[in-house]
């Protein structure tokens, strides 16, 4: 889908922090780009975000994970996405549908393709135009960040997950390279949003 970016990477990346540094940008120069996130982005959406990453609900089902991130991403581009894109603004997204099959796909063993599947029925078209990997590994980014967050049910689940993740996204990257824009975001904070930025300039996002 034209004009609709996500943003990716393994927690403890810096993906938050780089999104809301470039959101900062965008608004000094003047871009009209719409920011958001998943899970989340709009009302209910961000319901279900904290039903998700509250660690209190430890026992949740793999399978109704997903689909509760499906719920959410169905409702969050109703609310958000499509509107801003049918009035021809750029979306800028923090997390889509790569997450999904990573996370839950690969990472939790529920199968790629089931995933896949899942997900056709939730987004239909809305695909991203291009998605930008911020490639840091899940130990280098735990021990950058100081360790998992134990208040986030997805940070607390356990290094062996996280690498599982890490390979569902370069397995993703090596199957649609045309897709990804992948950055080293081993360096500094500012070097990182130099290459995120430089990135968007090469796909014609910012002229």
């Amino acid at each position: 889908m034209r004009n609709f970016i996500t943003i990716e990477g393994c927690e403890g990346v810096g993906k938050t922090y780089q999104t809301n540094l470039l959101k900062q940008y965008c608004r000094e120069m003047g871009y009209d780009v719409v920011f958001t996130r998943e899970p989340g982005g709009s009302d209910i959406a961000e319901q279900i975000r904290k039903i998700i990453l509250d660690a209190n609900n430890s026992d949740m089902d793999d399978l109704c994970e997903a689909f509760l991130y499906a719920a959410s991403r169905i409702q969050h581009l109703k609310d958000i996405v499509k509107p801003a894109l049918n009035e021809g603004k750029v979306v800028i997204c923090d997390r889509y549908v790569d997450s999904s099959y990573v996370y839950q796909g690969i990472g939790r063993g529920l199968g790629l393709d089931k995933i896949v599947k899942l997900n056709e029925i939730a987004v239909g078209d809305y695909m991203p135009e291009f998605t930008v990997f911020l490639d840091l590994s899940p130990e280098n980014a735990f021990k950058r960040k100081g360790g998992a967050d134990s208040n986030d049910r997805m940070e607390a689940i356990g290094y062996a997950f996280h690498l599982k993740v890490y390979e569902g996204y370069k397995r993703l990257i090596a199957e649609n390279p045309a897709r990804f824009e992948v950055i080293d975001a081993s360096g500094a904070k500012e070097q990182t949003q130099a290459k995120l930025r430089a990135a968007l300039a090469r796909r014609g996002v910012f002229r």
